[in-house]
């Protein structure tokens, strides 16, 4: 039998990594990508920060099924083709995909300050939210931070409860106080648009979002608020799993100019589940030309275009008819919605492009564009919007790991491939009874047709 090193063909250092992995206990798989295109936004108008690097910490505990024998992602094929082919190695490659069984949630120092999202105008989480904020107050003694307009909810001076807490509460107001590196980990009561709304209070990093369903559809808060006690210590204790959801870095550059003959400055927003472009309060169809790393693509003509994250693919993207990805899935879809073209089909493209987005010259009217359902603004000629991944994920902690919190909010909420089973055959002889006499009859009448008819 030939021998590992009478086969390898590289050099003696990546012999020796392979070696190493062939005998490690867990793989590590890598996936090298191609250096990104340059960016079309220019760098000036651009504020972006480096990412900094997360500190390493071991896990306490091992939960669930963790780790598991297999990867869900299949190993990185060999870099090295035939004796002369290999692919080029450059400093853009530094992509890398983990086996999601390993996202586990790890504190290197205690957590100290949550923040509590409430869904408004609903009555019936008052009780909950009081629980929570008094047990998280007097039992942990953490530090408490709610919006400003949570308190001025007249419903709240009638549990006595949260007087004893109200004044030890911090409270801030969206879009003006700055949350950035005060909170620990978040939680959230309510439906899927509490969470949508922590994700729009952080366009960088984002703390753990811990999601309770006490809302209507709950499709991304895995957790019941039943003993809630139990299972925000296993958080504090870092005993959870977490599913990375990306977001979309949108920016909106305009051609108009101000009365300083000055450009505006690009608007940069950050979505989780979708951008959507569409016609508006127009009767006309919208035209829009669609970019992919400064390629033309093609020219969109329908009612709009749906750009969303793995994650927003069970939102507004499956109802007008593209597929579900798991949020895990590095990738970006892009949906027409009712497209005046039977052939337009959602596609998936990879994660790491640049989209651009803007009016064909020849379009009769102008085109509108929202993020996650909010921020709704008119974009005219020359006016162009970019999507890409950003780098900022939001960590959503889930009840218990990637694959079952998300099938079973498939299986719960949408009723994914629920209907009644068909009865099985109890005996066989029932089939074979019931089909001969099925032959009998059909040749019996059979022959009654064939026989003249009496004169």
């Amino acid at each position: 039998m030939l021998s590992m090193d009478s086969l390898w063909c590289g050099s003696e250092g990546e012999l020796s990594t392979l070696r190493m992995c062939k005998g490690s206990d867990r793989a590590e798989y890598r996936l090298s990508r191609r250096k990104p295109s340059k960016s079309l936004i220019p760098p000036a108008l651009l504020h972006t920060q480096p990412e900094q690097s997360q500190p390493r910490s071991h896990r306490r505990r091992r939960s669930g099924t963790w780790p598991r024998t297999r990867s869900l992602n299949a190993p990185s094929p060999i870099q090295q083709f035939g004796p002369c082919g290999r692919i080029m190695k450059n400093s853009a490659m530094v992509m890398q995909i983990q086996d999601p069984a390993s996202q586990r949630l790890t504190w290197y120092k205690p957590p100290l300050t949550v923040l509590v999202i409430k869904k408004v105008h609903d009555a019936t989480i008052l009780a909950p939210f009081v629980q929570l904020v008094h047990w998280l107050v007097h039992e942990k003694s953490m530090v408490v931070f709610v919006e400003a307009a949570v308190l001025d909810d007249v419903h709240l001076k009638e549990y006595g409860d949260f007087s004893s807490v109200r004044e030890r509460l911090m409270t801030f107001r969206a879009g003006t106080d700055e949350l950035t590196d005060k909170i620990d980990f978040i939680i959230c009561l309510g439906g899927d648009g509490t969470l949508l709304h922590a994700s729009s209070l952080f366009q960088q990093s984002v703390p753990p979002v811990m999601a309770f369903h006490l809302g209507s559809l709950g499709f991304l808060t895995p957790f019941e608020f039943n003993n809630f006690q139990d299972q925000v210590m296993n958080v504090l204790e870092g005993h959870a799993a977490l599913t990375l959801r990306s977001r979309l870095q949108c920016v909106v550059l305009r051609k108009s100019i101000d009365e300083n003959n000055d450009k505006k400055k690009p608007t940069t927003i950050l979505v989780l589940n979708e951008v959507v472009v569409d016609r508006g309060p127009s009767p006309y169809l919208s035209n829009i030309d669609l970019f992919l790393d400064g390629k033309h693509i093609t020219s969109v003509q329908g009612d709009g275009l749906i750009v969303s994250t793995p994650t927003g693919s069970t939102a507004y993207a499956v109802a007008a008819g593209a597929s579900m990805i798991h949020p895990s899935v590095p990738a970006i879809m892009v949906t027409p919605i009712c497209p005046h073209s039977l052939s337009f089909r959602p596609i998936v493209v990879p994660a790491g492009v640049e989209l651009k987005i803007a009016l064909s010259p020849e379009a009769r009217n102008a085109m509108w564009v929202s993020f996650d359902g909010r921020s709704r603004q008119a974009l005219s000629h020359g006016d162009s919007l970019y999507v890409t991944t950003s780098v900022y994920p939001v960590p959503s902690i889930c009840a218990q790991d990637q694959i079952s919190d998300w099938f079973d909010s498939l299986a719960e909420c949408l009723h994914w491939n629920v209907r009644k089973k068909q009865k099985q055959i109890d005996e066989l002889s029932d089939l074979t009874h019931s089909s001969s006499d099925t032959l009998e009859e059909l040749d019996a009448n059979h022959h009654d047709t064939e026989r003249p008819a009496d004169t």
